[in-house]
């Protein structure tokens, strides 16, 4: 899983964010523990505030440092739920306090997807059962 520590520059994020193919990093300083949150979001809406200088900035001036973050054992459906009310894409999966992933809306999307075409699988077999 690819982090950014805090003191490197936004053009080093963005090489990480493109390197990884991803629209988001957690900011830490050691990979395991969470100093914050960047995303391409915060970049574009930074550089239109300070130009281009931003870049040899670091990411630190940008990142969310109020991070909501998650279980392993929690429920897709409460992280939905809290994605969509509180308007942000990405929560970082923490076990014992260490960094272990990061759930993007995406992978939430893709379960509820996936949810529905089971439940679906399951009346049509039903229904083709059924005298």
């Amino acid at each position: 899983m690819a982090t950014v520590r805090p003191e490197a520059t936004v053009r080093q994020l963005l090489v990480v964010l493109a390197e990884h193919n991803i629209g988001a990093t957690v900011v830490s300083p050691d990979g395991a523990s969470i100093a914050g949150i960047v995303s391409e979001r915060d970049v574009v809406r930074r550089l239109h505030e300070h130009g281009a200088a931003l870049l040899d900035r670091p990411v630190s001036e940008i990142m969310t440092a109020e991070v909501r973050t998650c279980g392993p054992g929690d429920q897709v459906e409460d992280l939905r739920h809290a994605m969509t009310e509180h308007r942000f894409r990405h929560v970082p999966v923490v076990v014992d306090g260490r960094l272990v992933g990061i759930v993007s809306i995406g992978d939430v999307v893709k379960s509820a997807i996936d949810e529905l075409e089971s439940e679906r699988e399951h009346l049509v077999d039903y229904i083709q059962r059924a005298p």
